[in-house]
This record gives structure tokens, C-alpha cells and sequence, in this order.
């Protein structure tokens, strides 16, 4: 199984999923009775940043780049792959670098999201018939070389405990925020709506707070996603969630800003709940980048208008769920990891 093998695959599964596909639409529309979560119009943005990930040129530079320092023969080993299902196809990178990297991809999906990657591995397998000993589906992981495995802070603990003996990657919760200055457009501001409102906020890519200067004027803010996002409402485990953390604020008479979609409540926690966003101020850029740097281990990346000396990956307004195949989750090099595979290494 070559490298150029792998790339061309990938490409013709790229453009498969930037096709207008029967069979992929299906999938798509069918895809909220299994997780109500899930809305077609969700499903299709997660399978059209998978697509638009998975383009000739971007999957070139990866692979190359992967390569570059690795020229040595690699012995293949089976990854275990226990994958989350917060939001549509959230595993399929790391099934991608196990395979890209010449392993065998040992895959227990989640219960919320378990039929659009099957599919969309057999089209691959089409593309690339030797894969199909690569792709191998369990319940439960067994006779594995190493593991890749997401959740939350809970089950992490027991991810670190049941595979301490193996190497491993283990992903606990994480979160993004926006850095704001107050030279925000109207435009700024409805791509910030798509890292806040995309696949309702569920994702560690979506923005749960914000950094704004002191005495920030959040009403052009509010004005600017009104139109585009009111429709989340509409949605009734969203609404749920709004009216329940609304409920608690009143009751408790803690102070919130609320536009009948969204509650903004200024709080210390880098993780909100749903349908709430948090945000915190700061005096001056510089403390801004102390205090995210201090907080590093809990960002999955930061939204700017400009870069800032910061740890974490940083994107534009409206890039955060749109990452490239070099965007690791955590800023964990998955395919450095694998290539590097030493089972000495614990």
C-alpha cells in the first residue's frame, strides 16, 4: 500500500463527498431518528468540511510532510479507535491518519453516530480495494498495538486506566473561545455564529466563551446573529437546554443577557452550557494572552480577527469547524504519533 495509493483515494473520497450523492443525501436526511441531534442540515456541514478537508493539494502537503522525516520501513500495527459522537463524523481524522499512515484501523463508533462512517469507509474501500483489511469494526477492543480513544473527563480516567499498557492518546473535554476588541464588522460577527451555533454548539471546536475588553458593548453582537441563527430555537433539545439554564438564572437572580436564543453570562468557567456563552474581560491584550495561555490544556483553539502570542491553534472568525488535515485535536500529532509507534514508549 503506497503512499500515492492512499493520496488518490483520498482525493476521490474527497470529491465523493463534495458530490451531490443519492445515497450520501439519504444517509444525510436519515440521520436525525438515530440522534435528534443530528438535523440534515448539520450532518451535511460535517460531510462538507470532511470533503472540503480532503482536497488534492492539502492531502499532499499532510502526508508529505508526515513522511518527510520518517523514511525508515514502518511495521504495520492495529490502532483502537473509540470514537465520540457529540457531532456528526467526529472520529473519521484519526481513522484517516491510522490508515494514512499504513495501520489497520480497529474502530468501536459511538452508539449516536454509527451508520454515515461505515458508509462513507465502504466508498473508500471502492477506491481503494487493500483497505478492506485495514478497516475493522468491534464492539468491544481486543488484540490491539495502540489506541486513540475520546470522551469526556470521566471516561477519560478510565481510558488512562484500561489502556495504560499500550501507548496511547487519550482526549478529555475541551473547549474554544473568541478573542474579541471591539473592531468587530457585522460580518465578524455572523462567522463567530457558525463556531458558536454549529452542530449546537456540542463540538470542542465550538466557542463556549468569549474574551472581551472591559465594558464591551455586546448589542452589535446580538443585532448581527439575530437573523441567521434565530431558527436554533426551534430545535427542541436546544430550546430545552435554553429554557432550563433561563429558568435558572432567573431563579437565582444571576445576571445574563438574553435574546431569545442565546443567555451570555459573564463567568470564570471556559465551559458553557448549552445554549448559554460564557465571557470573561480583560484590561489588556498581553493579560489576555497570560490568561489563555495559562488555560491552554482546556482550549482546543481560539478565534481571532488578528494572531495573538499564543499556545493553542488559532483561526479566523468562522474557521473553527472547518479544520485542516493538520489541525490535530488537542495539538496532538496523530501521525507522528503512529509513526513513531514504540511499545516501550508508556
Amino acid at each position: 500500500m503506497s503512499t500515492q495509493q492512499i493520496k488518490q483515494a483520498f482525493t476521490q473520497l474527497g470529491h465523493y463527498l463534495r458530490s451531490d450523492d443519492a445515497q450520501l443525501n439519504e444517509l444525510i436526511n436519515s440521520a436525525q431518528g438515530y440522534n435528534a441531534w443530528f438535523t440534515p442540515e448539520q450532518v451535511n456541514h460535517a460531510v462538507q468540511a470532511l470533503g472540503k478537508m480532503l482536497n488534492p493539494s492539502d492531502i499532499e502537503q499532510w502526508i508529505d510532510s508526515a513522511y518527510e522525516t520518517h523514511q525508515q520501513e514502518h511495521q504495520s500495527i492495529t490502532v483502537g479507535l473509540v470514537l465520540a459522537g457529540n457531532i456528526p463524523l467526529v472520529g473519521f481524522h484519526d481513522i484517516l491518519t491510522v490508515l494514512a499512515s499504513g495501520n489497520k484501523a480497529m474502530i468501536k463508533l459511538s452508539s449516536q453516530d454509527k451508520h454515515l462512517t461505515p458508509h462513507i469507509l465502504s466508498r473508500l474501500i471502492e477506491y481503494m480495494p487493500s483497505l478492506k483489511d485495514h478497516i475493522i469494526y468491534t464492539d468491544r477492543l481486543k488484540e490491539f498495538d495502540a489506541v486513540i480513544a475520546t470522551g469526556s473527563n470521566n471516561t477519560s480516567r478510565y481510558f488512562e486506566y484500561y489502556f495504560k499498557k499500550v501507548p496511547h492518546i487519550i482526549r478529555k473535554n475541551r473547549n474554544s473561545v473568541a478573542v474579541l476588541d471591539g473592531t468587530e464588522s457585522k460580518e465578524d460577527f455572523i462567522a463567530l455564529g457558525h463556531d458558536i451555533f454549529d452542530y449546537f454548539g456540542l463540538g470542542c471546536r465550538n466557542v463556549s466563551k468569549l474574551f472581551v475588553p472591559e465594558a464591551y458593548n455586546f448589542v452589535p453582537f446580538f443585532e448581527a446573529i439575530e437573523e441567521p441563527f434565530k431558527n436554533m430555537i426551534n430545535h427542541h433539545k436546544y430550546a430545552n437546554n435554553y429554557d432550563y439554564n433561563k429558568s435558572i438564572y432567573l431563579v437565582n437572580g444571576e445576571k445574563h443577557l438574553d435574546n431569545g436564543f442565546l443567555l451570555l453570562k459573564q463567568d470564570v468557567s471556559m465551559s458553557s452550557p448549552l445554549a448559554v456563552l460564557f465571557y470573561d474581560t480583560f484590561p489588556t491584550k498581553l493579560q489576555a494572552e497570560e490568561k489563555l495561555n495559562i488555560l491552554s490544556e482546556q482550549i482546543q483553539c481560539v478565534v481571532v480577527k488578528e494572531k495573538l502570542d499564543l499556545q493553542n491553534q488559532q483561526v479566523m472568525f468562522g474557521d473553527s469547524q472547518t479544520p485542516k488535515l493538520w489541525d490535530y485535536a488537542d495539538g496532538v500529532n496523530t501521525f507522528e504519533f503512529l509513526l513513531n509507534y514504540n511499545p516501550t514508549l508508556i
